[in-house]
């Protein structure tokens, strides 16, 4: 604390009182206890005392203290004479699938090309494609439109790919282990293609600080792994009700040796973990990443979900926290 005394002295020149010649002792006493009165309340302190400002709350800090089960209902429901843009699909040519895929975008209302915005890419289910993410039942255009209104979350570009890259076929039809390394080819796919696609095709903020992604099931897998592999580029990491393999020993395939699962030096911003206690399907895996996580001594934060399951409100839950933390640590 900064404190600065100001001390201010008011000395007097005492000056000789002539006393009458007859003048006794007591005149004299009386004279000079005037003078001492009159010196100690003309002589005072002043103290004056600058508040310090109150320390930074650390950012993940300041994300634990906004992470909420669920979200408000009223977040989910379309207002009046507010704008809500819809995704719009684009397509763009991979080299790690030889062909054409198509991904969904959802612009800011007011997207203007000489604004850079920050990029979010959410990943589907392995079940689902790219127009998974993008149905109104999501409200990721609702809920975000209003949060930005709110001022709780930045504009940002929202990414909806199809993240399933096979050389033979152009859906899952099977969840094997072939299947699963198809998956996991869409994170070389994101680096060689969607990535630079977008950068190019958008008014795009570049760099970890303006880069985020998540995903659900085994889009959560692939958030991981691409937010594990390349920590430098995204900045902000999400998954939910991640799917097995992530780690070796966790799948029949993996993308990540233990050594991997570890992230520090320059880590990313954020790193979420969402998942719910009565989830089916993956049931306690990423209670087991979570744990691998905090024994590394890698710095996340834990979403635990009790009324939702492996479903779409796990992925609105977790959306309503991610949206609000994305692109605010700097």
């Amino acid at each position: 604390m900064k404190q600065k005394l100001l001390i201010c002295a008011a000395s007097l020149l005492l000056t000789g009182c002539g006393a009458a010649a007859e003048g006794s002792s007591e005149a004299m006493n009386e004279t000079t206890g005037t003078q001492n009165q009159t010196t100690a309340s003309e002589t005072t302190t002043v103290t004056e005392t600058t508040a310090a400002p109150e320390p930074a709350v650390p950012y993940l800090e300041q994300c634990r203290a906004k992470m909420t089960e669920v979200p408000p209902e009223e977040i989910l429901v379309k207002r009046e004479n507010a704008v809500y843009p819809e995704f719009q699909k684009y397509s763009y040519y991979s080299s790690v699938c030889g062909r054409e895929k198509t991904v969904n975008v959802l612009l800011p209302a007011d997207y203007r090309p000489d604004v850079r915005y920050p990029v979010l890419y959410i990943l589907h289910g392995s079940a689902d494609n790219e127009d998974w993410m993008a149905r109104d039942e999501v409200y990721l255009s609702t809920m975000l439109n209003n949060l930005i209104a709110d001022g709780e979350a930045k504009e940002m570009i929202v990414v909806s790919p199809y993240i399933y890259c096979s050389l033979d076929g152009s859906a899952c039809t099977a969840l094997n282990r072939e299947a699963f390394l198809n998956f996991d080819r869409f994170i070389e796919e994101t680096e060689t293609d969607l990535k630079p696609f977008i950068e190019q095709q958008f008014s795009v903020a570049e760099g970890p600080e303006n880069t985020a992604v998540t995903g659900f099931s085994i889009g959560g897998r692939e958030s991981l792994g691409i937010g594990f592999l390349y920590p430098e580029q995204f900045g902000y990491i999400g998954s939910i009700c991640t799917a097995s393999g992530v780690v070796k020993g966790t799948g029949n395939t993996y993308l990540l040796e233990p050594e991997q699962f570890c992230l520090r030096g320059e880590p990313p911003y954020l790193l979420l973990l969402s998942a719910s206690e009565i989830d089916r399907a993956v049931g306690d895996i990423p209670f087991g990443y979570e744990q691998m996580l905090s024994e590394n001594g890698t710095e996340h934060l834990w979403h635990l979900m009790t009324t939702t399951g492996h479903e779409v409100g796990s992925v609105i839950s977790h959306m309503y926290n991610f949206y609000r933390m994305v692109f605010q640590a700097m």
